[in-house]
Parts: structure tokens; C-alpha cells; sequence
């Protein structure tokens, strides 16, 4: 599909998705959605592509969902009227979760699905002049896309807590701190950091990788121990079987740097 609401390349087998409506803050909409889920489906099949990066451009990443048509809705949702009530997950959070590695690089406010959006992100790293809000209660709304779980599995239900309870403005430094992102750069660094980090991921076995992230979905959470070990041995065996893995040892013994996703 032709892409409106986003800008998207390809370079060193990272794929990059830029929101672009920065007249509007990036501010989110169904159709940047629509936009987002088909190229991150596309990329998902394509052996040449190992890892996404997320970013906005302007002044932005995403300020939140774009406000047309609220005044409308909260006028007609009058109880027993209005929307249908729906039941069932977030379909870009299940995505996320289930696609390539994808790093968020955070360039300025990353508010309500803004913040949602990158929660599933495997690896967020944001600019100096970054500002983070689950900001939702401040438009007596729901947190949403599995943000009520993720958030807090990130910075720990204290964090969360606050953040949602308050809907304050969070700063790159204190976000630092509490582990929602891993760095923090100069704005001007932001860009070349994030994708270097992406394309180190990206340049792994990928087959590896995505066990790697299938386990790290899993396991956290699982209290059971030896299911935990069991998961991990039987991925291993069958990452011993993989030319990638033959691979790092013959360059190894060849004292060279490896050649991944080859075949």
C-alpha cells in the first residue's frame, strides 16, 4: 500500500519507519495504524530485513491520538448508545510482540499511544529533549495496548502507578533511571545510536534472535523453573542444528568475523 501517514526505508537490513505528521505532532490515527501494521507485516517476511526501527520526525515521536472526532464520540457515548463495546486484545501490540526486534528512538513527546506504542518495543533509547506520559487519565481514559502490564513489568508498579495515576510528564533522564529506556542521547546522536543498535540485532542469526525474543516473552513470567529451562534446551538444540550456528564456530576456528543469514 501507499504509505501517507509514515516514511519507510530499508538500510543494512534494519527496516525504519518514520511517523510523519509532524504538523501534527505525529499524532496517532487509524490510518498511521493501518500504515504501520502492513510494512512491519511485510518486513516480518522478508529474510532481508532482521530488525525495525521506530522513529517520528519533527519535534515529536508521537504526541498521542490525534483529538478529531473526540468531541463527536464522547457526545454520542451516552450509556446504552454510542460505540460498541468490544472485547479482545491490541492488535499492534500482539504484532509488536510476535515481530523482527524493533528498537524505538525517541524524539521528543512519546505521550498516551504514543507511549503505548513502544512498551512491545524490544529496546527503547530516546534524545535529551525526549518527554514520556501515559497520559490518559488526564482525558479520563484507559491506559491501553497492554500498557497496564507492560509499563509496570518494565519500570516495576511503583513506576507505573504514578505514571498512570498522574499522567505527569516524564523526562528522558528520570525515564533512564527507572529503565523505560536504555540511553539517552544528544538529539543529534539519537538517530545513528539507535540504528547502530539496531543493526547489531539485526546482523545476529535471526532465527536465533526471534527464539531469543520468544523466550523472553515467556519465560519472566512463568513461575514454573524447570518449564523455563525446558523451553530454553529445546530451543538451543535446535539452534545447534542451524548454518548459523556452524557458521560461528567455523569462523571461529578461522579467526574471522562471521557471515550470518546466508541461506
Amino acid at each position: 500500500m501507499d504509505c501517507e501517514q509514515i516514511i519507510t526505508e530499508t538500510r543494512d537490513r534494519v527496516g525504519i519507519i518514520r511517523l510523519n505528521r509532524p504538523e501534527k505532532l505525529n499524532a496517532w490515527t487509524d490510518q498511521m495504524g493501518r500504515e504501520i501494521t502492513d510494512q512491519v507485516e511485510r518486513w516480518n517476511d522478508d529474510p532481508e530485513v532482521g530488525a525495525i526501527l521506530f522513529t517520528g520526525t519533527g519535534r515529536a515521536f508521537c504526541a498521542g491520538a490525534d483529538m478529531g472526532g473526540f468531541a463527536q464520540r464522547a457526545q454520542v457515548n451516552t450509556e446504552g448508545s454510542g460505540e460498541t463495546l468490544r472485547r479482545g486484545g491490541a492488535p499492534i501490540t500482539q504484532l509488536l510482540r510476535r515481530s523482527k526486534p524493533s528498537v524505538a528512538a525517541i524524539n521528543g513527546y512519546a505521550v498516551g499511544i504514543g507511549l503505548t506504542l513502544i512498551l512491545p518495543c524490544d529496546m527503547r533509547i530516546a534524545s535529551t529533549s525526549a518527554q514520556l506520559s501515559i497520559r490518559f487519565i488526564k482525558m479520563g481514559l484507559m491506559p491501553e495496548l497492554g500498557s497496564t502490564r507492560l509499563l509496570a513489568q518494565i519500570v516495576g508498579l511503583g513506576h507505573a502507578t504514578d505514571m498512570c495515576l498522574s499522567g505527569r510528564m516524564v523526562p528522558a533522564d528520570e525515564a533512564l533511571r527507572m529503565g523505560l529506556i536504555s540511553a539517552v542521547t544528544p538529539p543529534e546522536e539519537l538517530f545513528d545510536t539507535a540504528f547502530e543498535r539496531a543493526s547489531e540485532i539485526a546482523n545476529n542469526p535471526s532465527q536465533a534472535v526471534m527464539m531469543i525474543k520468544e523466550l523472553l516473552a515467556r519465560n519472566p513470567l512463568d513461575p514454573d523453573l524447570d518449564a523455563v529451562m525446558e523451553r530454553e534446551l529445546l530451543r538451543d538444540q535446535i539452534a545447534r542444528r542451524l548454518p548459523d550456528h556452524r557458521e560461528a564456530v567455523t569462523a571461529f576456528l578461522e579467526k574471522r568475523e562471521p557471515r550470518f543469514n546466508q541461506s
